[in-house]
């Protein structure tokens, strides 16, 4: 298990006293198969009680005492794990923008059927519309709106002259404001304020995709690390998106903590990269759904798409095989493809067992943005996050996408035997 970095402590501190976005509830899943953690052996025919927002116990049925009033749900025939992060998303979609003039009942709806649903009691949104996260946010933190807990980076940046192409329509249609950046100074600078205003880290494009005859932009050195630097003294990790080998290099000598996506571009990663990949502790988020969403909505040839996704799933195989740390993440509201079936297949195609895709769902992030104390593990103590599964991933790797019940903070955010979740 990696230890947590310690400029994230800040992070951490802050992050413990976000209030549940409504009243817990007190509740036990009774009979099923808990997976404590990726690292332990499940428990069988096991009872998890939750009171006052925390499990206050896991174990056999016949250890753990339902006290009467608690609400029981039938856990036989299913499997518990600890909540899901997704740690690669984009609420920028309706009716995620401006979301202060949105009915509650559509974001609540928006977030159970994109989110909740596929068990994500937490979301870390890199790169939106400036203040739409931290807006919704707010909303689901004063009960106004039933979700997960969201984590962002507010607005991403861009290389100068090196907004990407396929966001330059949304750019110019919402009127923000450019999230290009020239110099160090001005990176410096609003990467400083945002940090300030709420975000939970920064997300740098070191390679931007701006089309012909250029292709991949690479952010400046200096720009990229004056980026990093402001985040991290502020204690704030730093995603990057590297795209190819020029852009990976700028993420690493930036020393960026997270790579939001595979480079398959990039070519090959050698045990060498990822050693040192490892070296400086920067964790990988796959995202291999995204290539294959992306290439195959561009039809291109079958055989162009598993040569392009087969480079991804190296890398992380790559990566798994070196000991870094695997985040999961899906690029869901860029690409509008949420159900994580194509996922799970596709990072188990790359090599990864059952229990390497349960800790980038769970203890990997939770360890990684400083919440491992909270959350990640089904545990006394910890946040009432539960996954209810109708499947047992040790038997296939997308059981993980059979949610049956999404909880957080012990409120039921998504039942999949109800039409609307339970206040």
């Amino acid at each position: 298990m990696q230890k947590p970095h310690p400029w994230l402590r800040t992070l951490g501190v802050a992050l413990v006293g976000i209030v549940a976005p409504a009243a817990a509830q007190d509740l036990a899943v009774v009979g099923a198969r808990v997976y404590p953690s990726p690292d332990v052996a499940p428990i069988e025919d096991a009872t998890v009680l939750i009171r006052n927002g925390r499990i206050e116990a896991v174990g056999p049925r016949g250890s753990v005492k339902v006290p009467r009033g608690v609400r029981v749900i039938e856990g036989k025939g299913t499997s518990v794990t600890a909540g899901f992060w997704n740690s690669h998303v984009h609420l920028i979609e309706p009716p995620f923008h401006q979301p202060d003039a949105q009915p509650a009942a559509a974001l609540a709806d928006a977030l159970r059927e994109r989110f909740t649903r596929w068990g994500f009691t937490t979301l870390f949104d890199i790169a939106s519309l400036p203040g739409d996260v931290r807006a919704l946010r707010g909303r689901v933190e004063r009960g106004e709106v039933v979700g997960p807990q969201l984590l962002t980076v507010d607005m991403p940046f861009y290389p100068e002259h090196g907004t990407p192409i396929y966001v330059r329509e949304l750019w110019a249609v919402t009127k923000a404001p450019s999230a290009e950046v020239a110099t160090p100074e001005a990176a410096r600078s609003r990467a400083t304020a945002q940090v300030g205003a709420g975000a939970d880290g920064v997300k740098l494009f070191t390679g931007a995709i701006v089309g012909k005859p250029q292709g991949v932009l690479p952010m400046r050195k200096d720009v990229a690390s004056a980026i990093v630097d402001a985040a991290h003294a502020h204690g704030k990790p730093a995603f990057a998106h590297p795209t190819d080998q020029a852009g990976l290099q700028v993420a690493i000598d930036s020393g960026v903590d997270v790579l939001a996506h595979t480079a398959p571009d990039a070519g090959e990663w050698s045990p060498t990269l990822v050693a040192q990949l490892k070296a400086q502790d920067i964790a990988l988020v796959p995202t291999l759904t995204l290539f294959d969403s992306e290439l195959r909505r561009e039809r291109a040839p079958d055989a162009v798409v598993q040569r392009f996704v087969g480079a991804a799933q190296q890398q992380v195989r790559a990566m798994a095989d070196g000991g870094a740390q695997i985040l999961f993440g899906t690029d869901a509201g860029y690409i509008q493809v949420y159900d994580t079936h194509q996922e799970y297949q596709l990072m188990a195609g790359a090599g990864l067992d059952w229990r390497q895709i349960l800790a980038s769902l769970t203890t990997a992030p939770a360890t990684r943005f400083n919440q491992a104390s909270q959350r990640g593990r089904v545990a006394k103590g910890m946040a009432g996050d539960l996954v209810v599964l109708g499947a047992d991933p040790q038997r296939a790797p997308d059981a993980f996408a059979d949610v049956r019940m999404t909880v957080r903070d012990g409120v039921v955010i998504y039942d999949a035997g109800a039409r609307e979740p339970t206040p």
